[in-house]
C-alpha cells in the first residue's frame, strides 16, 4: 500500500466500533490490566482499552500509524507506543495480547519465534484475542497480488490455527466467511478464524 492509501485506511478506521471479540476478551482478563496491541493502526482498540482502565503497549511497523497514535494519545501516560515489527518488539509482561487482522502479516520464517515471544509475555491465564487468515480468503488465492498490501501474508487452515493454541484453553473459536467489497470497491471474499484463548499454566512446547 502507498503512504496515502495507508493514511486513508487509518483515517477510515480511527473511530471504528469495538469488535465483539475484544469486548468478550476483556471479561476474561485478570489484574494487572496490561495489554499489547500488535499492529495498532489508528489506535481505535487502544482508545477502548484505555477507557477500560488498561495500560496499553501499542506497536506498528508503519510510520503513519505511530505518528497518528502519538498525536491521539499525547497526553495519556497509559499508552506506550513504538515503531516495531512482530519480531523486533520487546513484549512486556502482559495480561492481554490483541492481534486483530495483523499477525498474518508476520513473515512465515519468523512466526515461530514471534509466537514464543507472545506466549512468554503472557501471564498465566493471560488472554490472546486475534485473528488468522483462512485458505478461502481472496488474499490466499494464487492470482492475488500480495504487493497490493504487504508481501508477507500467512495462510492458515483450522487445524493449524488450533494447533497454535495447544497450550491454551480456547474460549471462543469462530470461523467467518463472507463476500463483499473492500472500502476501495474491490470484490473480496473474507475467510477469517477469530480466536479468544487463555494461557494455561504449563510450559511452552514447540
Amino acid at each position: 500500500m502507498t503512504t496515502e492509501e495507508i493514511k486513508t485506511y487509518y483515517n477510515d478506521t480511527k473511530l471504528s466500533e469495538t469488535r465483539p471479540d475484544l469486548l468478550k476478551a476483556i471479561e476474561l482478563v485478570n489484574e494487572p490490566k496490561i495489554a499489547v496491541d500488535c499492529g495498532c493502526g489508528s489506535g481505535s482498540d487502544i482508545n477502548y482499552l484505555v477507557s477500560q482502565g488498561f495500560t496499553v503497549h501499542g506497536y506498528d511497523i508503519e510510520d503513519e500509524s505511530i505518528s497518528m497514535c502519538k498525536e491521539r494519545f499525547k497526553n495519556n501516560n497509559k499508552v506506550i507506543l513504538s515503531k516495531d515489527s512482530f519480531s523486533t518488539f520487546n513484549y512486556p509482561r502482559t495480561s492481554l495480547i490483541l492481534a486483530d487482522a495483523s499477525l498474518f502479516y508476520c513473515p512465515e520464517s519468523e512466526f515461530g519465534f514471534v509466537w514464543q515471544k507472545i506466549h512468554e509475555s503472557l501471564y498465566t491465564e493471560g488472554v490472546f484475542c486475534g485473528s488468522f487468515l483462512g485458505t478461502d480468503d481472496t488474499m490466499a488465492k494464487p492470482g492475488f497480488s500480495k504487493q497490493n498490501l504487504w508481501k508477507n501474508i500467512m495462510i492458515f487452515n483450522e487445524k493449524q490455527v488450533k494447533n497454535i493454541f495447544k497450550n491454551y484453553e480456547i474460549c471462543i473459536f469462530t470461523e467467518h466467511k463472507l463476500s463483499g467489497k473492500t472500502s476501495q470497491g474491490t470484490p473480496h471474499d473474507w475467510h477469517i478464524f477469530s480466536v479468544i484463548a487463555r494461557k494455561e499454566g504449563i510450559p511452552f512446547k514447540n
